[in-house]
């Protein structure tokens, strides 16, 4: 059996018989699973599932698994969708002037370590150009006005929806996203910030932590909302730091960090393993 598969992500509220006929219409229908995950929200009384069937497994494909099982997933009031794995998700990468965020996904993606597209390359800065070049991908860069940033979001707008973008990534993008923006992409926008949020939101987070003498730095993967720095988490880490580290020191450390929970992040929203719930997320790891 191949490793294609369709993943079935359902969110609804709890009861009684509910994992039980999702299971026996996958059953009836022929369906393998290869994993599943559930979580029940103690709080909310929310139900989280993800099941990963094995395509090869069904006599149909997955508009028609969509149509059959449509019918059950209103019966139980489910927010719900299908994704088909030989599909790769379209990621637009954005970014500033720093590179180790958009190096180490481009390196993940040029070694299918991570399986994505890329349709472009976003940037309000010049500099990082003929790295993006050098992998074939087109990059575009749009100047930012301080006295007139809706020009830059306008071209930033057109340019994500004319790539079909499924995924925005925010890596080291230097620059705060307008509040209709954020909207238009629920759920779509990944940030990387250089702190262990909610601690040190906004501009300069390492120096703030030199300033309170923390022991621990770290970073965090986020969905974007119209709240600085506030959305769903997805992924956080820390690294241990001394009074001996300088605030280079601290920025050196800083980026290991901050790649690597993109990256953690970037994956788990790729393989559907992320779920939110107001301004939490569900992570089936």
């Amino acid at each position: 059996m191949s490793s294609h598969t369709y993943r079935l992500i359902i969110s609804c509220p709890d009861r009684v018989g509910l994992v039980a006929a999702v299971s026996s219409f996958l059953a009836s229908e022929g369906g393998l699973l290869t994993e599943a995950n559930y979580y029940r929200d103690p709080e909310s009384n929310w139900f989280f599932m993800r099941q990963v069937i094995a395509a090869d497994s069904l006599p149909y494909g997955p508009e028609k698994l969509k149509q059959r099982f449509s019918p059950l997933a209103e019966q139980f009031d489910m927010e719900w969708r299908l994704t088909d794995t030989k599909v790769p998700k379209r990621v637009v990468l954005m970014a500033s002037k720093q590179a180790h965020c958009l190096s180490d996904l481009l390196y993940r993606w040029r070694s299918d370590e991570m399986a994505f597209d890329i349709p472009c390359v976003i940037s309000n800065h010049d500099d990082l150009r003929s790295y993006v070049d050098w992998h074939k991908i087109d990059y575009h860069h749009t100047p930012v006005d301080s006295d007139n940033k809706a020009e830059h979001f306008a071209n930033v707008e057109q340019l994500i929806d004319a790539s079909n973008a499924d995924v925005i990534v925010l890596a080291r993008y230097m620059q705060i996203l307008p509040p209709d923006l954020c909207a238009k992409y629920p759920g779509q926008i990944i940030n990387i910030h250089h702190s262990f949020l909610p601690a040190f939101v906004g501009a300069k987070p390492y120096h703030q932590a030199a300033e309170r003498g923390v022991k621990l730095i770290g970073a965090t993967c986020h969905y974007v909302t119209s709240d600085l720095d506030a959305g769903p988490i997805i992924e956080q880490d820390v690294v241990r730091i001394s009074h001996h580290d300088s605030i280079p020191d601290l920025v050196r450390k800083g980026k290991d960090v901050e790649k690597t929970v993109l990256a953690r992040g970037l994956r788990n929203h790729l393989e559907d393993r992320v779920l939110m719930h107001g301004n939490k997320t569900i992570v089936f790891e």
